[in-house]
């Protein structure tokens, strides 16, 4: 109940940089802003599963194609009491899964052809236990919804950058505070934007992680799956867009530390750690 508490209120923060960046430009700026925060959040709630799903070319199969995935989400839908989604296969050898739609009826769930070759059964039925756990929780579209909010803010600063050059922003008799405003336009609000997008999804990636443990009734399969999805996605990193990183149950990309600090997903031997109750 806190972590949800926090995330409407994160929420709501990042809902009010996007109307504080669109002040800069007076009523008409906030207007602007809020009319395309609307826009932009009902895009993401009818359509983001969509465009996930062809994004990464992920093809529907049915359960004769794929009996091992239905016979485990038969289990985990019967335990979390919520509908067969919709499956998907990824054709990419990095092994990783992923959840989407606006809730439990318009869910689907897609799984690559790598993770299916390089985990046993136990620790596919870890994976799609988180990724149920996401479904059951709502957590597609609080990220969903996040990820816009914080495309939004990208995309006003990256506005307010281009007005600067030609003298935009509040009139000049406010010099001083117009300065302070864009700084923080320009450059505060995205960086504090992607902080707490950020936090969001830590937040409720441990969440699914322990929900999926209590649903399959032991942590090990997830804790095995998610070490393996570790080593693995680092030696065959995925052809990812930054913008859909947060949904995948494995960080998609092999990078450096700075990737890793405004990574979307905890580290993962946290998560390890958090799943078999023990700490470093």
């Amino acid at each position: 109940m806190a972590n949800n508490l926090k995330t409407v209120l994160l929420l709501g923060l990042l809902t009010g940089i996007i109307l504080f960046i669109g002040g800069f430009w007076g009523q008409q700026g906030l207007t602007i802003a809020l009319v395309a925060c609307i826009l932009m959040n009902f895009t993401s709630y009818f359509f983001s599963d969509k465009i996930a799903l062809s994004m990464y070319r992920a093809q529907p199969v049915t359960r004769e194609q794929a009996p091992q995935i239905y016979r485990i989400l038969d289990f985990l839908c019967a335990r979390d009491g919520i509908p067969m989604p919709r499956v998907y296969i990824i054709p990419d050898e990095s092994p990783n899964a992923f959840a989407t739609g606006r809730n439990p009826q318009h869910a689907s769930v897609a799984i690559t052809q790598g993770a299916l070759r390089l985990l046993n059964e136990d620790e596919i039925t870890g994976v799609l236990g988180h990724e149920m756990s996401h479904v059951k929780n709502r957590d597609i579209l609080i990220s969903s919804v996040a990820a816009t909010l914080a495309g939004v803010i990208m995309w006003i600063a990256n506005m307010a950058r281009f007005a600067a050059f030609f003298g935009g922003g509040r009139d000049r008799d406010d010099e001083g505070g117009g300065a302070l405003g864009g700084l923080a336009t320009i450059i505060v609000a995205p960086i504090a934007a992607m902080l707490i997008q950020m936090w969001i999804s830590r937040t409720r990636e441990y969440q699914a992680d322990a929900s999926a443990a209590e649903t399959v009734g032991s942590p090990y399969g997830l804790a095995s799956a998610l070490q393996k999805l570790e080593n693995y996605s680092k030696q065959i990193p995925m052809d990812a867009s930054p913008g859909t990183a947060h949904m995948f149950i494995m960080h998609p990309f092999s990078g450096g530390s700075l990737m890793s600090l405004f990574s979307t997903h905890p580290p993962t031997q946290k998560r390890i750690e958090r799943l078999l109750g023990k700490s470093s």
